[in-house]
């Protein structure tokens, strides 16, 4: 039989469910359908669709065939089978509520052809309906959610069998007139010497996480001046490694007693992007809706010219001007970064956490639903498990805190290198002579702050009550 495998989130070869039913049953034809047709909802920002064309050259490269094709699923696949006369087809199941719906019509439609649909779980460790409260309700917090989800047994990797490929002559696409790859300009020139998108790339940065990084990962992982974090979000996101792979590698080292606290770390990390797909598939509107309704309240100010500067890392505050060059300039920002910056759109400058959901999803390689809307619920304090609505992030005092010797910042910000590290963090408290010295115009070399941070403190708490009294702003 002809079994056709419909590649998604999954651009991997091992511990892939859906390839290792197909290779079982007989000949494999594996398909990548992009869909990115006006009108469907998060279309790929353009940092992802720079991910993705080096995923899928790397993909083609690993299978030795891959069928290319544009438009709609529900079109594309039903004439993919007509086309081949396969008997089956497979895939790995994503959770966003757009592709939840497609893949249920999907199924009623090609089984009542008399194709064998089936889906598999190849993304997480866990389906997110499978891990509930004892009343059989999803669990909304999440010490409680992990808990749960650690009391279930995991399944170990799939082992994936020869695959014997269907070279049909069925007329595909290139991969190069799909324009993925940014021009005029190419603003993601040197991604390359950063990232390898593919399986083997994913593979290599893991184990070089493991050995070198995952011992000190509980300690490190806050400080964005170190290589303290296993880098593997975008790989993750588009299923290059699976979560069942790094799993049954970490495991064994929570017996290590010099490994077990990085371990921990590092796994209850994963249980946060099962949390968050777990939150997902039960609440499918919080990329769009405060998850409590009552933050409608909250009086959003909006104003152009501060966005824009929040965009270009240019706040006249060096850790957020710090990370958002790097998101920039990169493609990706450290965790603890994206915390401070995201705080400061939506507490400092009180611009909706949507636009700032927005900018990190058309900027960011490892743009992900579910990672991206419950990060920015919870840093707004409007989603589940948040943070206290009152936390407002100085700038100031984190970077002090997490980038001590400003290593970060003379990395990002190179106009304020030669400040010194007690200086360097807030350059607008600076005195002249030592601005002076380190070649520093505040205003002209870099900005003076957009916002006093006590100003901005208190009209966000003054925002906030707005939400505890219920008032409408």
């Amino acid at each position: 039989m002809t079994a056709i495998v419909w590649f998604r989130q999954d651009l991997r070869t091992q511990d892939n469910p859906a390839l290792a039913a197909a290779a079982k049953a007989g000949n494999v034809l594996p398909v990548f359908i992009l869909e990115d047709q006006a009108g469907l909802p998060w279309r790929l920002g353009g940092a992802s669709r720079w991910w993705l064309h080096h995923s899928l050259t790397a993909l083609r490269k690993d299978l030795g065939h891959l069928l290319l094709v544009r438009g709609a699923a529900q079109d594309v696949l039903p004439s993919l089978v007509k086309q081949s006369k396969a008997d089956a087809v497979y895939w790995n199941r994503c959770y966003e509520p757009h592709a939840i719906e497609r893949d249920r019509q999907l199924k009623t439609t090609l089984r009542a052809s008399g194709v064998e649909v089936e889906s598999f779980n190849g993304n997480l460790l866990h389906e997110p309906w499978e891990v509930t409260s004892r009343r059989s309700e999803p669990i909304k917090v999440f010490t409680p959610f992990w808990r749960a989800s650690r009391a279930k047994p995991i399944a170990t990797p799939v082992h994936v069998p020869k695959v014997t490929l269907d070279r049909l002559a069925i007329h595909g696409e290139r991969l190069e007139d799909w324009s993925l790859i940014p021009a005029n300009p190419n603003w993601a020139a040197g991604w390359d010497k950063l990232w390898q998108p593919g399986e083997t790339g994913a593979l290599a940065r893991f184990k070089a996480f493991t050995r070198h990084t995952l011992t000190d990962y509980g300690p490190h992982r806050d400080r964005p001046d170190r290589a303290g974090t296993s880098m593997l979000s975008p790989h993750l996101h588009w299923g290059e490694i699976s979560p069942r792979h790094i799993w049954a590698d970490v495991a064994p080292a929570l017996d290590d007693a010099r490994q077990s606290e990085g371990a921990e770390k590092f796994l209850s990390e994963l249980g946060w992007r099962e949390f968050a797909y777990h939150l997902l598939y039960h609440f499918p509107t919080m990329p769009e809706e405060n998850w409590r309704p009552e933050f409608g309240a909250f009086p959003w100010q909006g104003k152009a010219d501060e966005l824009a500067a929040w965009q270009h890392g240019h706040t006249g505050y060096p850790m957020v001007d710090a990370g958002m060059r790097q998101l920039w300039q990169t493609g990706w920002m450290h965790n603890r970064v994206r915390m401070i910056t995201a705080s400061f759109l939506i507490k400092h400058l009180r611009i909706d956490w949507r636009v700032g959901e927005a900018w990190f999803w058309d900027t960011l390689v490892d743009a992900d639903l579910a990672n991206n809307a419950i990060g920015w619920q919870w840093v707004a304090g409007s989603g589940a498990d948040a943070s206290p609505y009152f936390r407002v992030f100085n700038p100031t005092l984190q970077g002090k805190k997490f980038d001590p010797d400003g290593e970060y910042i003379r990395r990002w910000c190179p106009e304020l290198a030669r400040l010194s590290n007690s200086d360097i963090h807030a350059p607008f408290d600076a005195a002249p002579t030592v601005l002076s010295r380190a070649g520093v115009t505040l205003g002209k070399t870099y900005p003076r702050p957009i916002v006093s941070h006590d100003q901005a403190r208190k009209a966000a708490l003054a925002g906030y009550q707005k939400v505890r009294s219920g008032k409408s702003a």
